[in-house]
């Protein structure tokens, strides 16, 4: 409890809602607390001094359904309830890559970091998603003859945009961002990594480094860690919900792994106020906050993960367990971008408090998308 206000923190999923208070002061006054719960407010009043934190009119508690109110050392004070919401949005109607791009359509690519047009005016004749990264290994499982498609490639041809689970493929054209040095395809601008090429006239651009408008649409900036995992969950959402797949190994184009990755809940409502931790000073090294607020306390649909960083060598055993798994979904995004990722999820977990960090020796994170 802050001289300011009430910071609340708090996470919710279906279909029982339980919703989880947490005051951002780690250790209360020693006067007495008296915690008063109503359907549009919390409130903690200590020695003559009350303050309280609103809800959004969305969201609306129940009070009877209040328990295990305790205080936890190094945490502060935990308080469990129902929670009304208006429910998710299901995995098919989260917006993704997929749905944005239509045949037909003018479309302008721009660079995520700088905002220097990629690809102007392009407009596909078809857009069609791709077979899996690993497709080509199962052939021999579908055909009782020799490969049929040893000797074919899935290119793009001058009017195509084919869609993979990380990035999308275009036909280069006259365009050309190829760098001298490698296949690296580089933002003149900013020389940040936009993708590679592929072949001679076919270049990949990575979904969380380009920004697609349409043509009579102008760009607007998004902040680059809000814009990074908000890409990364909305991957996640879909190949969960595509695949029924859970498990992923997010790794560079390096080729090495940096991340393994658990998603536990796709249908998580984070619910912070603007003195909680964790939605301010955590991403600073990239120059903008958690998310934007659209008041005291904000809400927003958020995937809930669970990690584990494998820079350095660390967890190698079950990084080489997990990439032998064919239960396990490798991401694929540039080396630079998988490192950001890395630090954007160890920043939110150390905002949390200690007893929540943790959950069978993997970290945990919650990414709003």
């Amino acid at each position: 409890v802050g001289a300011a206000g009430l910071a609340v923190s708090a996470l919710s999923h279906k279909p029982l809602n339980p919703f989880l208070c947490l005051p951002s002061e780690a250790d209360p006054p020693s006067s007495a607390l008296d915690v008063s719960v109503a359907a549009d407010c919390l409130a903690v009043r200590s020695g003559g001094r009350l303050v309280a934190a609103a809800l959004p009119t969305e969201v609306r508690l129940a009070p009877s359904s209040t328990r295990g109110l305790r205080r936890l050392p190094g945490d502060g004070l935990h308080l469990r309830m129902r929670l009304r919401h208006p429910p998710p949005p299901p995995a098919d109607l989260v917006h993704t890559l997929r749905q944005s791009l239509k045949p037909q359509k003018s479309y302008v690519f721009y660079c995520q970091s700088c905002g220097d047009i990629i690809v102007k005016d392009r407009k596909f004749l078809r857009v069609l998603p791709l077979p899996s990264e690993n497709w080509s290994a199962l052939v021999e499982e579908w055909c009782c003859h020799p490969d049929p498609f040893a000797r074919s490639t899935l290119h793009p041809q001058q009017d195509d945009c084919f869609l993979g689970d990380t990035f999308f493929l275009l036909n280069s054209g006259n365009e050309s961002h190829k760098s001298k040095e490698n296949t690296r395809v580089i933002c003149k601008r900013c020389r940040t990594m936009l993708g590679e090429t592929v072949s001679a006239d076919t270049i990949k651009y990575y979904v969380t480094e380009v920004i697609i408008r349409p043509s009579e649409e102008s760009f607007s900036p998004i902040p680059r860690s809000q814009f990074v995992q908000s890409m990364v969950a909305q991957c996640l959402v879909e190949l969960s919900s595509a695949k029924s797949t859970f498990r992923f190994t997010v790794k560079g184009d390096d080729g090495k792994i940096y991340i393994l990755i658990w998603l536990l809940n796709s249908d998580t409502l984070l619910v912070e106020s603007l003195g909680s931790s964790s939605s301010h000073g955590v991403f600073t090294l990239f120059g903008d906050t958690f998310m934007p607020s659209s008041g005291p306390v904000g809400t927003w649909n958020a995937v809930k993960v669970l990690y584990q960083p494998c820079i350095k060598s660390r967890n190698k055993d079950l990084a080489d367990a997990w990439e032998d798994d064919i239960g396990v979904h490798p991401l694929k995004f540039p080396s630079e971008t998988c490192t950001e990722l890395l630090l954007i999820l160890g920043l939110s977990t150390i905002s949390l408090p200690p007893s929540l960090r943790c959950m069978n020796s993997f970290q945990v994170r919650s990414s709003c998308y």
